[in-house]
């Protein structure tokens, strides 16, 4: 969950990194005189993207022609966002599912997986300005294809529905075929993983769920700012107020904070990065409000929250949250049947074991601060009804 420019600072390194590697193993390739290393000798590499980190389109099931890609989307964002993607949880199968009954979300599967995570939306209009802002996974793939990974043999994506839990069952099974197919595109090499941010959590839970199918096809597992233990700034501020992509004049021409909001409070994948209530916090993270307590006339007052135990905050400031969708209002407060379903996951979570087999190196920044706590309404300007909290934007980020 962090800021394009730091996850494209730590991509340069790695990058480096790779391409110096690349260099001392060409230059001993021409000592040897064996002439360029063989495709057979190169272990597969599988990119995992993060939360928004994949392309999604919409489908019709009463129209097999119609393929619309609504995120991510540049030109009529807000529009198509609202008609595609908002969506309800279903309780009953752990999914997240369309208000439309006719729209299916999929996740494009071009280019061996890699479209899916490259640049985020690759219209014309992106292309010719250069939008870097939805390069995804872009600079990546072609630091790969330069040192010499092959597409569909050495170098595979796996972009997945982010709204929908890191453990669901399509997801899981669609990240084992992706793990069977680099095996066995590569000669039966085990494969490395780059997971960036919550795509840490959804291998983590598969690595959980499927310990032996793990150990028996990965080699390596690389996170980049993989939010392990939750995200508490960040995620809290998106169950209250939504989050918000892109800043600046850009932010005019994306889908808008509070039209994300109403995603993010249905999907399962924003409550399973709350922060872990059973990690031991050097400081328990905490979520703030200046408030007007009735019960003292009307005196402000700092009310702190640990950001482990929202809970009462969250039904409180979303219980008169809802939307309006073809003429009809749906209410959308804090989903407890979600939250239930991520406490479950992170059980999961905190159950998984790293194989002996298996490498693992966790990449994150230190010249960045993280948002940890936050703060709404200051002691001048107070919050009266703890609904106004969602109609409000953060104060500070308290790091």
């Amino acid at each position: 969950m962090l800021s394009a420019a730091v996850v494209r600072l730590r991509l340069r390194v790695l990058r480096r990194h790779l391409r110096l590697r690349g260099r001392r193993r060409s230059r001993r390739r021409s000592r040897r005189g064996d002439g360029e290393e063989e495709e057979g000798g190169r272990e597969p590499v599988l990119l995992v993207s993060g939360m928004g980190g994949s392309v999604l389109h919409a489908r019709r099931r009463s129209n097999p022609k119609f393929d619309l890609r609504v995120w991510v989307r540049i030109l009529l964002a807000n529009v198509e966002f609202k008609k595609y993607l908002w969506s309800l949880y279903n309780p009953d199968t752990g999914y997240v599912e369309p208000l439309d009954d006719d729209v299916e979300i999929v996740v494009p599967e071009h280019d061996h997986g890699l479209y899916a995570i490259d640049i985020l939306d690759p219209s014309w209009f992106v292309e010719i300005l250069h939008l870097s802002m939805v390069y995804h996974f872009h600079d990546m793939i072609d630091m790969l294809l330069d040192c010499g990974y092959k597409k569909g043999t050495t170098l595979f994506g796996y972009g997945y529905d982010f709204r929908q839990s890191n453990r669901i069952d399509k997801v899981m099974v669609g990240l084992r075929a992706k793990l069977e197919t680099a095996y066995k595109a590569s000669g039966g090499k085990k494969v490395n993983i780059i997971s960036h941010s919550m795509g840490g959590l959804l291998v983590s839970c598969f690595m959980s769920m499927n310990h032996n199918i793990f150990a028996k096809y990965v080699n390596k597992w690389i996170c980049i700012a993989c939010p392990f233990q939750g995200a508490p700034g960040c995620i809290n501020d998106s169950l209250l107020t939504g989050l918000q992509f892109v800043y600046g004049f850009e932010s005019f021409f994306f889908v808008s904070r509070w039209v994300m909001h109403q995603l993010l409070v249905e999907c399962p994948s924003i409550y399973e990065m709350l922060p872990n209530p059973k990690f031991k916090w050097k400081e328990a993270p905490i979520v703030q409000v200046w408030r007007k307590n009735p019960e003292k006339d009307g005196m402000t007052e700092l009310v702190m929250y640990e950001a482990t135990d929202c809970v009462s905050l969250f039904e409180e400031a979303l219980r008169n949250n809802e939307l309006k969708y073809n003429g009809k209002t749906i209410a959308l407060p804090f989903n407890m049947s979600v939250f239930k379903w991520a406490t479950e996951t992170r059980r999961i979570l905190d159950n998984a074991e790293l194989p002996d087999t298996v490498s693992f190196y966790n990449i994150y920044g230190t010249s960045y601060e993280t948002p940890y706590d936050v703060c709404y309404g200051s002691e001048s300007s107070p919050i009266g009804d703890l609904s106004e909290v969602c109609h409000t934007m953060v104060l500070n980020f308290i790091n």
